[in-house]
């Protein structure tokens, strides 16, 4: 799919000055990938950062024994914080990231982030905002670890995934819940039954809805 200056300026409506939006117009792809799909994996250098335009993309991060635990999604006019870190230290990824919802996103060349930087005002504020969100995330996650319960996590959690993809209702399984909170498909079985019971979701075979 070919880039134009009209749909950067409707999709990115006053993120970018326009001598940057000619430049993206050169070197930016437009692409739709599918749900699935995987953007990085760990031990992967990037070749390309991507601007979500619309849809979802999990962020993962795994250990040694390959347990993963989820660090944040990015959503509309987002990018990747750990992408761009990775990007001006020429060092390979660490995340996992792949597609939650059908995404539309443009890839830009990584020799272009760390360019941009010292020509655009306008790209180098985005950077910048990008590191601040998930500086954010950061906060609010330990937050949940620290003063809050399992099951006032999973909510928020569930919030959090619905809020993402802009729906209320989720197709996903007890075992990938556990997963990506870190603990086991048991716990997450018996904490969703209480919120269920509580009026807050109700279960179904590989979906959950959420009432509240």
């Amino acid at each position: 799919m070919k880039l134009t200056i009209d749909y950067l300026q409707k999709t990115l409506t006053g993120t970018f000055e326009y001598r940057l939006l000619e430049e993206l117009v050169q070197v930016g792809q437009l692409k739709v990938v599918a749900v699935g799909s995987y953007l990085i994996r760990p031990g992967e250098f990037i070749r390309s950062v991507p601007i979500i335009i619309t849809g979802s993309v999990k962020i993962m991060r795994s250990d040694k024994e390959g347990r993963e635990a989820l660090l944040y999604y990015l959503g509309g006019q987002d990018a990747c914080a750990m992408s761009l870190t990775c990007c001006i230290g020429r060092k390979p990824s660490e995340i996992t990231a792949v597609v939650e919802e059908e995404t539309e996103m443009i890839a830009i060349p990584v020799e272009k982030v760390d360019e941009w930087m010292c020509r655009f005002p306008t790209w180098k504020q985005f950077v910048f905002q990008t590191y601040q969100k998930r500086f954010d995330n950061l906060l609010e996650t330990v937050d949940e670890v620290i003063f809050h319960k399992l099951d006032e996590r999973l909510l928020t959690y569930l919030q959090k995934k619905t809020a993402s993809c802009q729906c209320s209702e989720l197709t996903i399984t007890h075992e990938e819940i556990a997963q990506e909170m870190a603990t086991s498909r048991e716990v997450i079985s018996r904490l969703l039954k209480q919120l269920e019971k509580t009026g807050q979701i109700k279960l179904m075979r590989n979906r959950i809805a959420m009432l509240t």
